[in-house]
């Protein structure tokens, strides 16, 4: 297997280590909100769907939103996006804590307030995950990725606990102002970040143009498709044991508010264990094999807790589900950052968190009912079930390996020489390349050229055809594929690296490259 760098590498950076600290603090009140809202909403409602809900109420923007997002983190200063989400988020924040201490929260309006949250959310993080491109060398992208995921966890190791503790001393109130005041750390090192982002050379993508090309993008890469699936059915089925988790404290166990927190926690120490081996599992084990083994202790962990009346035991079953947790999903999210190129990284990311969240969503719906007609143990059980049986997806949908190809531009775009006066929005383009190949060559250049295909219509042609031109000694080829304008020709072709694969079809091929507009 390739070697990879230390888990610990990204530290040497000094703008991710300020990143990365604030963000700890962030996800401290994030946590200490989200223990006091999953406690209040057990207080104030006696269905136990409404208390999934409270989690679902959090993923669900992520699946509504995410596009977009990633649209504009590739289009726009994703340092200024973020600003604007954790600005709004705090003064959501605030207000929630205002309705709390003034006494007027009812169920549905938690919801709308987690809601809203979960939408800056879903506005922060794709071009949060997309800028680790920025922050760290390429080489130091895992485990820049295994951080985050690691420092989210060390959090959620003493976060709940310590919200836990907020709320027994002082109220659910006091929990969600602790939470609006810990958006203030990442604000500033957001704002002291300076990034070097490159010359833009070329106009921005339309809105509607940007998110339809990270779908077509998306939707025409078949490893990015696989990561997809797998992600969302393991996140639909593993989402449960947090979902239910203030369930599982209250009526499993006969705890309170703090033995939630407790629980919370041991999830979260199981989650920094399984960052810190995650280098040494990469090293040793397949991308395949790491997820089968994530959803395997996974859903053991789920099936033993819900048969659990002991606390001290259920909190021992929740460290691997913690480790399993962030094996699965760190795995996932790099994958699909080392298999985009940077130009559609954004969006690539925001479809992959729509796929993650999206399915937490459901799983909390359907698990919530589930708890309802039967109980939170039999929700456990039946999610348990699930996720070791998610392994045998990989039989059809393996998971790729991380790639040794760096996807990002080779050069700058180097615009031809034009007998016609084109404009951004000129179109639609016909762009025409001629090949000369050898004869005995002929059959494994079509094996290229239809590969070819995929990637030219995925990369934003709207047509492309391949037709030969037949001489004695060697066959002439042209290429054809139609852009539907100048300015996405020109976005696609700067962003692209050539990918031929090289295997002496031919030789002095480029005979032309023209284009003309219709």
């Amino acid at each position: 297997m390739a070697q990879r760098a230390s888990t610990f590498a990204p530290f040497q950076h000094g703008n991710f280590r300020a990143l990365w600290g604030a963000t700890l603090v962030s996800n401290l009140g994030a946590l200490i909100q989200g223990v006091g809202a999953g406690w209040m909403m057990t207080t104030i409602t006696d269905s136990h769907a409404m208390v999934a809900l409270v989690q679902g109420a959090t993923t669900l923007p992520v699946m509504l939103f995410s596009v977009a997002s990633g649209a504009l983190a590739d289009n726009f200063d994703r340092r200024r996006i973020m600003l604007f989400a954790q600005i709004m988020m705090m003064v959501v924040s605030a207000g929630l804590a205002a309705f709390a201490f003034m006494g007027w929260i009812t169920p549905w309006l938690l919801l709308a307030f987690t809601f809203l949250i979960g939408c800056g959310t879903a506005l922060h993080n794709p071009p949060w995950q997309a800028s680790m491109g920025d922050i760290v060398p390429r080489a130091d992208l895992p485990a820049a990725v295994t951080l985050n995921a690691m420092g989210f966890n060390l959090m959620r190791s003493v976060g709940p606990a310590i919200g836990g503790i907020i709320v027994a001393a002082a109220g659910v109130a006091t929990a969600f102002l602790v939470n609006a005041l810990s958006y203030v750390a990442l604000i500033v090192a957001l704002l002291r970040w300076k990034p070097a982002y490159p010359a833009r050379l070329l106009p921005r993508e339309t809105f509607g143009n940007a998110v339809f090309s990270g779908l077509r993008y998306v939707s025409m890469s078949p490893n990015l498709l696989k990561v997809m699936v797998r992600a969302c059915l393991f996140g639909m089925a593993a989402v449960s044991a947090v979902a239910l988790l203030p369930l599982v404290a209250r009526e499993l166990v006969g705890g309170g508010a703090l033995t939630y927190g407790g629980l919370l926690g041991a999830f979260g120490v199981g989650a920094i264990i399984g960052g810190a081996i995650n280098g040494a599992v990469r090293m040793r084990l397949s991308n395949e094999w790491i997820v089968r083994i994530a959803c395997i202790g996974f859903g053991l962990s789920n099936i033993l807790l819900g048969f659990s009346s002991n606390v001290w035991i259920s909190l021992l079953l929740l460290l691997p589900a913690g480790a399993c947790w962030v094996l699965a999903l760190s795995l996932f999210n790099v994958t699909v950052q080392l298999s985009t190129p940077r130009w559609v990284v954004g969006r690539a990311l925001s479809l992959y968190q729509m796929a993650v969240f999206g399915g937490m969503a459901m799983g909390s719906w359907i698990w919530g009912a589930v708890a309802d007609g039967y109980g939170p143990g039999m929700a456990l059980l039946g999610s348990g079930v699930l996720l070791a049986a998610t392994m045998l997806i990989g039989i059809r949908y393996r998971m790729p390996e991380f790639g040794a190809l760096n996807l990002d531009p080779a050069e700058q775009f180097r615009e031809p020489a034009l007998r016609l006066d084109l404009r951004a929005r000129s179109g639609p383009i016909m762009i025409m390349v001629d090949y000369t190949i050898p004869q005995e060559n002929i059959p494994a250049f079509l094996a290229v050229m239809a590969e070819r295909r995929r990637i030219r219509i995925r990369d934003g042609a709207r047509q492309w055809r391949c037709y030969g031109i037949w001489k004695t000694r060697k066959s002439g080829r042209k290429a054809t594929m139609f852009r539907p304008g100048w300015n996405i020709y020109a976005i696609t072709s700067a962003a692209r690296r050539l990918t031929w694969r090289r295997r002496g079809c031919w030789r002095n091929c480029i005979a032309g490259h023209r284009a003309c507009t219709g």
